[in-house]
């Protein structure tokens, strides 16, 4: 397949530039810094660009604030929609609110609670309606046709693709070498934009996106296959049916390939963002060190930037994804031991796991239930330095004379 030439794209160089003369002083200038444990984990040279500071916490500040400042006295007076599944909403209503520009939002009913919250709290009227992201955008263009409001797509339109693309222009700005950029992709926006800024800067630099697993529209589109996406995804700011037409087009002209992810791998790469950088990222602010982890013959002894272009994340949500995460590394383990139901047994057992250094995080005695009557069928779940040390508490209770078994965590 021949590419089209980079001139004849719908979004320039120039572009991004303007946007970035436009917006700037109005949304932070992230820091891209390198990371010395992300680049030994990975065997690469690991560069992050931190989207996650910007004020609203993602980087769809950029393309909202781009599109606002070009719109007309008489457009803004009438006021803005948009739909989104949070960042965009959450960009176009803070960005909006502090333009004296009226804003509508509508957002799937599976928004987290977090994005829904923050954005009602930058001003905006919220719209919860429909299942996906293409029932909530027939409901937003149904209420911008009836209030005369002006729809600002989230990703499938010039001034957002060339707003988006500014982060790439900082990338290459403050760190010259990279070699490959490695971008999430929901709608195509953010690639599309920082393709446009990164190849037109260094044409020979490489442009990866990272799709989760069951939503790799663009993936299945590059390759010409039929697009196929559902299900729960923890990365729903990329969980996206349709790529819009516009960054497609400059996907297949500058993007290298598009990876996919799966719902483990992104969870890692969340628990990594906190445990390494001590940064929070949400499912899709992650995705990008999720392909690092899981692709690693693409960036092996490249020089790496990645976008983690958000951290809304829902607090129960990261608490869930963390304690997976102890239990996947065996640093949380459920061990099943039988013991005699005779006074002083629980005891033991407790001495045993204490002894070799493990700390008992919650017990469960089984009485009434167990297969014999003179014995007692005990859960203990316990905290464990890794999975090395799983295997020396086992030890130390099998050397008591204990049967044991591991129920959950360390390959059970």
């Amino acid at each position: 397949m021949t590419r089209p030439a980079i001139d004849t794209l719908p979004v320039s160089l120039a572009d991004v530039q303007a946007a970035a003369t436009r917006i700037g002083g109005a949304v932070v200038r992230t820091p891209c810094l390198r990371s010395e444990t992300l680049s030994r984990i990975a065997s690469a040279d690991v560069w992050i660009k931190f989207e996650n500071l910007q004020f609203t916490a993602s980087f769809k500040e950029r393309g909202a604030l781009n599109t606002l400042l070009q719109l007309s006295d008489e457009e803004r007076r009438r006021g803005v929609i948009a739909m989104s599944a949070g960042n965009h909403a959450q960009g176009v209503a803070y960005h909006a609110g502090r333009l004296g520009i009226p804003a509508t939002i509508v957002m799937p009913s599976f928004t987290p609670n977090t994005k829904v919250k923050h954005t009602r709290d930058h001003g905006a009227r919220v719209v919860l309606r429909g299942d996906t992201l293409a029932e909530a955008a027939t409901e937003a263009h149904r209420i911008a046709d009836a209030e005369k409001l002006v729809f600002v797509h989230p990703y499938d339109d010039p001034r957002v693709i060339a707003g988006q693309g500014t982060i790439a222009l900082e990338m290459l700005q403050d760190v010259p070498e990279l070699d490959t950029l490695v971008v999430p992709v929901g709608g195509g926006g953010m690639i599309a934009g920082c393709a446009v800024a990164a190849r037109g800067l260094k044409p020979d630099l490489k442009v990866i996106g990272v799709e989760s697993a069951g939503y790799s529209a663009m993936r299945q589109l590059l390759a010409g296959e039929q697009v196929t996406v559902g299900g729960d995804t923890i990365a729903e700011g990329i969980a996206v049916r349709d790529i819009g037409p516009t960054p497609l087009a400059i996907a297949r002209a500058l993007v290298d390939r598009v990876l996919s992810v799966d719902e483990v791998a992104i969870e890692r790469a969340i628990a990594l963002f906190l445990e390494v950088e001590k940064t929070v990222a949400e499912g899709a602010g992650a995705a990008g060190l999720a392909a690092l982890l899981a692709h690693p013959q693409h960036f092996t002894g490249r020089k790496v930037g990645l976008v983690l272009c958000g951290g809304n994340i829902d607090t129960r949500l990261l608490a869930s994804v963390l304690l997976r995460g102890l239990v996947r590394d065996g640093r949380i383990v459920r061990l099943r031991l039988m013991i005699g139901d005779a006074p002083g047994q629980l005891a033991r057992v407790a001495g045993l796991i204490g002894g070799a250094g493990g700390n008992i995080v919650e017990v469960l005695h089984q009485r009434l239930f167990g297969v014999v009557a003179k014995a007692t069928e005990l859960d203990v779940t316990v905290e464990t330095r890794d999975r090395a040390h799983v295997g020396e508490l086992l030890a130390a209770l099998q050397s008591d004379g204990f049967k044991v078994r591991v129920l959950e965590g360390v390959d059970a």
